[in-house]
């Protein structure tokens, strides 16, 4: 009986220890499923506008949200691509380059949910002392062109209403990659850049320039550059966890408000080949513009947004009227 007794427990002392076994890989896989993947596509290379995300990341606020987030480069044809296919559920864009994602016959399931930075930090800069402080100075400048539509008439714009005669202007086609080197030998004379990363360059570099930004000349080209974008569609069906993910981001943004130089360490971290000096000073740039003058982290302003694209409609620069509140909501950022 002893023996018998002895068998039983050796027994019983098996089944419980594989019940406890199965049980934690139970629980293991559990946890698995909760975790929810979501992929972000960036615009570009990372940069300082990216440097949120990059700390979210790092310091585990997606993770805690439940989240498994992969961060991917675009493809040639853009962020807007991915997103608008469902194969990315958020990515960078900017308000003027995602219209076609947003508005006429090739509209996609694209919305813009959070401001990267409040205002619009883009603008001509140029050698100091060339004239080129103002819009009209261009005249008879080079001007390195994208030959975008509403680009050119952008600067049509703000050179005549400056009094400036915009024909003047002499349209290169854009190959600058390093707006430093291509001031400084004469290639071009005047190129449109965004403060935050190229304009700080060459402050960074000792070249001493003039610059004036757009959003000062016209508050309508006080649009959004950049923004998050998100697939409308999976948000529909998933707004909680659209909402947790911006929730996180905000983490991520307002830490870099908060300690530009720890931020940076974690964008170097993530990105060793960018400049530490650059991207230093780039982030204390950056870290007035994230919020700016607004509470409320990514709010976009339905004002501002739509003045833009009224603004394209005025001037037929789309194949199609844009309604109003087209291609942004503010609906799943965090209070």
């Amino acid at each position: 009986m002893k023996k018998l007794f002895a068998v039983v427990l050796a027994c019983a002392l098996i089944l419980s220890a594989l019940a406890g076994c199965n049980a934690q890989k139970s629980d293991e896989k559990s946890d698995a499923v909760e975790k929810t993947k979501v992929t972000f596509v960036l615009d570009w290379t990372p940069n300082t506008n990216h440097t949120g995300l990059y700390v979210a990341q790092e310091k585990g606020w997606f993770d805690e949200a439940g989240l498994e987030v992969e961060i991917v480069q675009p493809p040639e044809d853009g962020a807007e691509m991915l997103v608008g296919s469902g194969q990315a559920q958020f990515g960078v864009s900017f308000q003027d380059s995602m219209l076609p994602a947003v508005a006429g016959d090739n509209a996609m399931p694209i919305e813009a949910v959070a401001a990267l930075v409040q205002h619009n930090t883009s603008g001509i800069i140029s050698l100091k002392g060339k004239g080129m402080d103002r819009p009209k100075g261009m005249e008879g400048s080079k001007y390195a062109t994208w030959d975008l539509p509403i680009e050119k008439a952008t600067l049509k714009q703000v050179v005549e209403a400056d009094g400036g005669d915009f024909s003047k202007v002499e349209l290169i086609p854009s190959t600058v990659t390093d707006e430093v080197s291509a001031l400084q030998s004469g290639s071009v004379d005047a190129i449109w850049v965004f403060y935050g990363w190229a304009g700080v360059a060459t402050e960074v570099a000792g070249l001493e320039t003039d610059y004036f930004a757009f959003k000062d000349i016209d508050p309508v080209f006080d649009y959004y550059t950049p923004v998050i974008i998100g697939n409308s569609d999976w948000m529909k069906e998933n707004p909680d966890t659209a909402k947790a993910f911006l929730s996180a981001l905000k983490k991520g943004y307002e830490f870099a408000v908060d300690d530009p130089e720890a931020a940076a360490e974690i964008l170097l971290k993530n990105a060793p080949e960018l400049d530490k000096d650059l991207v230093v000073a780039s982030q204390k740039y950056l870290s007035k513009e994230y919020k700016s003058d607004v509470d409320r982290w990514g709010y976009i302003d339905p004002a501002r947004w739509n003045a833009f694209y009224n603004w394209i409609n005025e001037n037929s620069l789309f194949d199609a009227q844009i309604p109003e509140n087209t291609g942004f909501t503010n609906d799943y950022l965090p209070e």
